[in-house]
């Protein structure tokens, strides 16, 4: 891909790494992301850790914010794009900070939307042969949100729970209404943007298994997470008035 396109042009691109207690892999990830985008800015959202995940972020010459307690995932997602907007960024891509999204598909992820095909670009594990780095029933799980996402849209997508996305400035300004959720915006915002009349697509990605640090997926929270993903796509599917 010609990176140079956006330097050009004059969109800017900004990579939001929303990230909690990954103090251990986030060197790592700001590192990479460099290495396969220089040109991007880095913003890494420390959702109030305890370990030194934002110090270590600062130190590898990503720009900082501290939220001063942890508020889950999609409100730390929501500062980077308030962040996005305030410092008029074109392009926005969001990763994980645990080093399962690989940086190497920044490039690929972006090309659609400097190509004016799509408004929001996924990272799919699934569009290619490769080994799913989690539980069966998570696999499980991911299969019924993109069986309910294909109902809900008419659109199939395969991988509507993976949180490595890249979108266009439009898509950033949707994302900061208030019915963005504060911890799991999986599925249901899929629908949401779909149905507002976006254009989405899917791109082949691999992602890695995580190493270290805790997953969100433990406990009980999958149950929660399974009981507010139903509740919330109903919602969504009910609601007319999204734009």
């Amino acid at each position: 891909m010609d990176r140079s396109c956006f330097l050009k042009r004059e969109k800017k691109v900004l990579v939001i790494i929303p990230a909690f207690n990954e103090a251990s892999s986030i060197v790592g990830v700001v590192r990479g992301v460099k290495q396969s985008f220089p040109e991007a800015d880095i913003l890494v959202v420390d959702d109030g850790s305890k370990d030194a995940t934002g110090e270590l972020a600062r130190q590898e010459g990503a720009g900082v914010v501290r939220l001063p307690f942890n508020l889950g995932v999609g409100a730390a997602l929501q500062t980077g794009y308030r962040y996005a907007l305030r410092y008029a960024y074109e392009f926005v891509v969001q990763l994980d900070a645990d080093g399962q999204h690989d940086p190497l598909y920044l490039p690929e992820l972006l090309r659609p939307l400097s190509e004016d095909q799509v408004d929001l670009v996924i990272g799919s594990r699934f569009l290619e042969r490769s080994r799913f780095p989690g539980s069966w029933t998570r696999l499980v799980g991911i299969k019924i949100f993109a069986f309910l996402t294909w109902l809900a849209t008419g659109q199939r997508l395969t991988d509507p729970t993976s949180g490595y996305r890249a979108m266009r400035r439009s898509v950033v300004e949707f994302f900061c209404s208030d019915f963005f959720p504060h911890d799991y915006p999986d599925a249901d915002v899929l629908i949401t943007t779909c149905r507002a009349g976006f254009r989405l697509k899917e791109i082949p990605v691999v992602m890695k298994e995580r190493l270290t640090g805790c997953s969100l997926h433990r406990g009980l929270k999958p149950f929660y997470y399974i009981y507010k993903m139903f509740l919330s796509i109903l919602v969504s599917v009910l609601r007319q008035d999204w734009r």
